[in-house]
């Protein structure tokens, strides 16, 4: 099986219709070059400070979410909803860093919530509390669509190895990861996190980011990419707001699983993961 993927680069901003603008445009520009499955970036509805986050934020029921639903019935694609703020349901002034999966008749397939936060004081001043506003989800998503299996990961997570060998071995095929990783940490990690995440696990990586300067004084780095179960990019973003597309040919996991088979030769008896 085949499947025709679209990731979309943004370079989003403090200002929701905006965003939202940005990434209606995107996706039928995806579905015109014959997208079967499209994915947005983390925070695609909203980058900005955290201050900003009750006015921005969306339920499930909300106008980003609608949106993508009458884009995935529109152009009978599957989408990758990236992530976005959505307000907590007991926790006043608290949210979730929330991922949504739509099938090709715009319903709800899969809701993850991202369950590694961000939080961090990096080298010359720049710090990010993600936890100060966000509260972390506490289950592992895999969903299978049209007999695809996707799971569901967002940004930090790509830094929780047991995470993705996790959802390896629920069935996942294709390892999802909306981004907005800093310039700082991007440049020397992203790629090779991301390769080592799909070698690991012979699994597709497919990992939409967001790109340039956002508010108040943040730079994400950029470079989505598509990465085989052999490491091999497929394909990777400039350095600007784009969409680029690969043919995931679903059929190439077990071949690489065939030619070096490590997911058998696991030995949990021996790990100790809960130390």
């Amino acid at each position: 099986m085949q499947l025709r993927t679209s990731i979309i680069q943004l370079n989003s901003q403090d200002h929701l219709e905006e965003n939202l603008a940005a990434a209606d445009q995107l996706l039928d520009r995806a579905a015109d070059a014959g997208a079967q499955f499209v994915t947005l970036p983390e925070l695609w509805t909203y980058l900005g400070s955290y201050s900003g986050y009750d006015k921005a934020a969306q339920t499930l029921s909300g106008p980003a979410v609608h949106m993508l639903q009458e884009k995935a019935r529109r152009h009978n694609m599957i989408i990758h909803g990236g992530s976005f703020v959505e307000p907590h349901p007991h926790l006043e002034g608290k949210f979730y860093n929330t991922s949504v999966l739509i099938n090709r008749a715009g319903e709800i397939a899969a809701v993850y919530r991202k369950i590694h936060l961000f939080d961090v004081d990096l080298a010359g001043g720049e710090t990010h509390h993600e936890s100060d506003r966000i509260v972390p989800g506490d289950s592992i998503v895999t969903s299978d669509i049209d007999g695809v299996i996707f799971g569901l990961t967002v940004c930090y997570d790509l830094r929780f190895p047991e995470l993705y060998r996790s959802l390896a071995l629920q069935g996942a095929q294709i390892l999802l990861v909306p981004a907005a990783f800093t310039l700082h940490t991007g440049r020397d990690h992203w790629e090779v996190l991301l390769r080592a995440r799909a070698i690991e696990n012979q699994c597709f990586v497919v990992a939409a980011a967001q790109v340039g300067k956002n508010p108040p004084d943040r730079q994400c780095f950029g470079r989505a990419m598509i990465v085989d179960p052999w490491g091999l990019v497929l394909a990777q973003a400039p350095d600007m707001p784009t969409i680029i597309t690969a043919d995931v040919n679903l059929a190439q996991i077990e071949m690489v699983r065939t030619q070096i088979p490590s997911l058998k030769h696991r030995k949990p008896e021996l790990y100790k993961l809960d130390l």
